[in-house]
């Protein structure tokens, strides 16, 4: 295990600690369009929540897997009889430890595959058992036989309704399953990274192909961002929200829309916020959750806190499969039950918003 560094030398001056907000500069004014659409979130007394889609991956089980296989790979290294898996060296820029959150996302070509394959099998999930339902219901009051009336539905209507989404599962089953060179694509680079050993917020410059680890478009210390609660309507019509990240003094910004799905309530774009904060803050550990445990040794802030609470090592990836279910299930009561909007903006110390 590698020596721990003092936390006084470990993260630099820069790093985000809400003990400690330094005064800063007037905030622009936004414009007309962003004030409404856009509803400031508070800084500040955070809760322990994380989105539930980052909670539950990886899952206990999938880091039990990947142990697993790194020991036998490490066997069959050793013994000279191993053969790379395909695609196991490509580069997916997407790092999420002690120090850097970062993300990338597949280009266009991939999700399409990703998002075929999802879209019909939720919806020939869906579509069964309304049909189901429906068939029941408007079968009692024909006049042909049950067997006949299901014979002419499904020549008619079923193998309609249900053919294109079985379809189009199957042929992304396939595409993704058996013929990964077809549809998969590494994503260009990074697009943004939150540094919780420097305190810094990069985003990066996707349309650079040089050197995507240096395409840094914009940087700046996390204090200089704020959060946004962005409302927009979707295809139907129904309100959204999603959270942002903007730039208290220039124009840049990251959308996260493509690391949590936008939802028609705004607990889990407000959980996200906290999630960001805590990560970000050395004046408090590491968010407990399955994603920092194999790291989470090395951030010393995290380590005082563990021994101090007799935390074990393997908590994550030892708990049982319905445990994790229970936890799963109290953070999901806590999100729902999240008190942003009542809270006071603690950054508002520090800054003078203009609006």
């Amino acid at each position: 295990m590698p020596t721990l560094m003092d936390p006084s030398t470990y993260y630099s001056k820069e790093a985000y600690d809400s003990r400690r907000i330094p005064d800063q500069a007037d905030a622009s004014t936004r414009g007309t369009l962003h004030k409404l659409i856009g509803t400031r979130l508070p800084w500040g007394n955070a809760q322990e929540v994380v989105p539930g889609s980052l909670f539950q991956d990886p899952t206990p089980g999938t880091l039990r897997f990947w142990e697993k296989w790194e020991m036998e790979k490490n066997e069959m290294k050793a013994s000279g009889t191993y053969t790379p898996r395909p695609l196991e060296d490509v580069e997916l820029h997407i790092k999420h430890d002690h120090e850097v959150f970062r993300h990338a996302q597949l280009p266009f070509r991939s999700q399409f595959w990703l998002f075929l394959r999802g879209a019909g099998k939720w919806t020939t999930i869906i579509l069964i058992p309304i049909l189901i339902l429906a068939h029941m219901t408007v079968m009692s009051a024909s006049e042909q036989s049950a067997w006949d009336f299901t014979i002419h539905l499904l020549i008619n209507f079923y193998s309609w309704a249900l053919g294109l989404p079985l379809i189009c599962w199957a042929t992304g089953h396939i595409v993704i399953t058996r013929f990964p060179s077809i549809w998969f694509r590494p994503p260009p680079g990074p697009k943004w990274e939150f540094n919780r050993r420097t305190g810094m917020v990069r985003i990066f410059n996707d349309r650079n192909t040089a050197d995507k680890n240096e395409a840094v478009e914009f940087e700046a210390p996390f204090t200089e961002f704020d959060a946004y609660i962005i409302t927009s309507p979707d295809r139907q019509g129904l309100a959204m929200n999603g959270l942002s990240l903007g730039h208290r003094y220039s124009g840049a910004g990251i959308n996260f829309n493509d690391l949590i799905t936008p939802d028609n309530t705004t607990q889990q774009p407000c959980a996200l916020w906290d999630f960001l904060q805590n990560y970000m803050d050395i004046s408090r550990p590491l968010p407990d959750i399955t994603m920092f445990e194999a790291s989470r040794h090395l951030d010393p802030v995290s380590v005082t806190h563990d021994k101090k609470i007799g935390r074990k090592p393997r908590y994550w990836i030892d708990m049982a499969d319905d445990v994790f279910k229970e936890k799963v299930a109290d953070l999901l009561a806590r999100i729902d039950a999240i008190d942003t909007f009542s809270r006071s903006n603690l950054m508002a110390k520090h800054v003078k918003y203009m609006d």
